[in-house]
């Protein structure tokens, strides 16, 4: 219970702070919610959206799930995609995935994790479209660029969602980027894959038609 106590006085500190930095905060922060981005990312505990983008609450929407994933079958990521971008006008959708991923480490492996092995299944099919990069590659080093490519390939599932290729089809204001975050010296990295219309990413990243 002394865990679960320390979270309160943790939350009264926080609130006090806040109210000292500026009394009518909470006022204004219950009245509006206008964020400019909606940042797709890891459950990572040491991922913590906000904090390494200085955000402050209000300013970013944010989806978590293992893998930083984005699959068509996902109704809560669908869910939140839609809200952010025809409800909240969000301009700017960020997949930011991090280096030693313990989701794609487990989809590198062929050993079983358990129910979690098939929302990483495809990971391994990322693996298998990128096999002549990757198999070239020392384990480290594939781990790091199959972590960029699964960031890459998420990113481009959000631009082929029915919801992004219709904002874009209206004129909306509207790009999708893919970052990766390093554990090791806290810096975000742009992976330099941005599309803000419908030839999703084809100058900076080829795809296949297929794909």
């Amino acid at each position: 219970m002394k865990l679960l106590e320390d979270l309160f006085e943790n939350n009264e500190k926080w609130v006090a702070t806040k109210l000292i930095e500026d009394p009518s905060f909470f006022d204004k922060l219950c009245k509006i919610q206008t964020p400019k981005f909606l940042w797709i990312g890891c459950s990572d505990s040491r991922v913590p959206a906000n904090q390494i983008t200085g955000t402050q609450p209000g300013e970013m929407f944010v989806h978590r799930n293992i893998a930083n994933m984005v699959l068509h079958t996902d109704f809560n990521a669908l869910s939140v995609i839609e809200y952010a971008v025809n409800f909240l006008h969000v301009e700017h959708i960020i997949v930011c995935g991090h280096y030693g991923c313990g989701g794609v480490k487990a989809a590198m492996s062929n050993d079983q994790h358990g129910m979690v092995d098939n929302w990483l299944r495809t990971i391994k099919d990322v693996y298998r479209l990128h096999t002549n990069e990757l198999d070239k590659l020392g384990y480290e080093q594939k781990l790091s660029r199959l972590t960029e490519l699964n960031v890459i390939e998420n990113a481009y599932n959000v631009c082929k969602t029915t919801i992004v290729q219709n904002a874009w089809n209206d004129g909306k204001e509207l790009a999708i980027h893919a970052w990766i975050y390093d554990l090791h010296n806290g810096m975000l990295k742009d992976l330099g894959v941005t599309s803000d219309n419908n030839d999703a990413m084809h100058d900076v990243y080829q795809f296949d038609d297929e794909h």
